[in-house]
């Protein structure tokens, strides 16, 4: 089929999971034969990411009227003169700047992709501006409908993991001295507040009496991170719960866990979970937002409700105490997301071309 002409824009400037899909989507998208190019701010760290992969991106500044009323009729002609099929808007700012000039232009499609878990505050930016929306969980498809979205123009595309090969024997014990024999439960995730590290540690706190049990918490942000070195430091675990800070090399320190628990309060999807069962865990997760999608309750991890510290702290005490119920959900998660397209980029590829496609030919307005 005729490769499609795309443009995605975005507002913001620091590079986080919303950033990271939209620079895997254009990858995989160019990789699948179709052109791809990009709108942000000079100042994006997502503009420069991306042209160092040779992507065109155009830059001009968002925020204020006057750039607004400049950059309305600025991406107009970019849009009429690229002869674009499709404009992707990702953020409320550039919706409303690029999607509008995108209505002006004629723009055959216009896309908003929705990444947040919280309830939107007006459907403008969904449904006057765009024709249709994609998101990135049922869930976060789920909370537009219920704002009055109509069902047809809007779809699930989930972000896409990286399917690296298995590692044999992971460095992490050897570098922080945890014995071969010891029980880790790990962690890998920003530190912010709502991703609950706290909560994690409040539920391991008796199973970290044992002297065979170790927590290993994966990732930085202030003042998160101090807060929780000196809460572990209160408590007298600073030898049992281990800050590794920011990595580079999760496979590695995947292998390097028995199994993986985030207790997080809000989540759009909660890919981190797919990634720890396609290294072959067990996992451990609240039933917020997108993460009842990531695993399979029961079979490939736990689900335990949002605060239920005694939930928690049971569903981590079976699976430390149970290496043959690790074992068989490791292996029933590592086989659904590695024998699925459903998280591969090809996935990805594969359901974005359907929603594109799908809503050209339908010429929804």
């Amino acid at each position: 089929m005729k490769p499609l002409r795309i443009l995605h824009s975005e507002a913001a400037t620091g590079f986080g999971g919303q950033e990271n899909r939209i620079f895997k989507e254009m990858v995989a998208m160019r990789a699948a034969g179709h052109h791809m190019e990009a709108l942000c701010q000079p100042h994006a760290r997502l503009t420069q990411r991306l042209r160092d992969d040779g992507f065109e991106v155009h830059t001009l500044l968002m925020d204020g009227p006057r750039n607004y009323l400049r950059g309305v009729v600025r991406v107009r002609r970019l849009l009429k003169d690229g002869h674009f099929d499709v404009l992707n808007t990702h953020s409320r700012r550039d919706t409303m700047l690029a999607g509008v000039a995108g209505r002006l232009a004629g723009t055959p499609l216009i896309v908003r992709t929705r990444h947040l878990a919280v309830k939107p505050g007006s459907l403008l930016s969904y449904t006057r501006v765009p024709h249709c929306v994609t998101t990135v969980s049922e869930h976060v498809r789920h909370l537009l409908l219920d704002c009055g979205a109509a069902p047809d123009r809007v779809a699930t595309v989930y972000s896409p993991i990286p399917l690296p090969p298995l590692v044999e024997h992971s460095s992490l014990r050897a570098e922080f001295g945890i014995p071969d024999t010891a029980v880790v439960v790990g962690c890998v995730a920003v530190m912010r507040a709502k991703k609950g590290h706290r909560a994690l540690i409040d539920a391991m706190t008796d199973l970290l009496q044992r002297p065979d049990v170790y927590l290993v918490l994966v990732g930085d942000g202030s003042p998160t991170l101090e807060e929780l070195q000196a809460l572990v430091q209160a408590r007298g675990l600073q030898d049992k719960v281990l800050f590794t800070g920011r990595r580079t090399d999760i496979p590695n320190v995947l292998a390097g866990f028995d199994l993986f628990a985030l207790a997080t309060e809000q989540e759009a999807s909660g890919t981190v979970f797919v990634e720890a069962a396609a290294a072959g865990l067990p996992v451990v997760g609240t039933d917020v937002g997108g993460v009842s999608e990531m695993l399979q309750d029961g079979v490939t991890g736990l689900l335990v409700p949002l605060h239920d510290h005694v939930a928690l702290a049971d569903a981590l005490r079976m699976l430390v105490d149970s290496p043959e119920r690790r074992r068989a959900m490791g292996q029933a998660g590592l086989q659904a997301v590695r024998g699925s397209d459903r998280f591969t980029l090809e996935g990805l590829v594969r359901r974005t071309e359907q929603c594109y496609r799908g809503w050209l030919e339908n010429r929804i307005g």
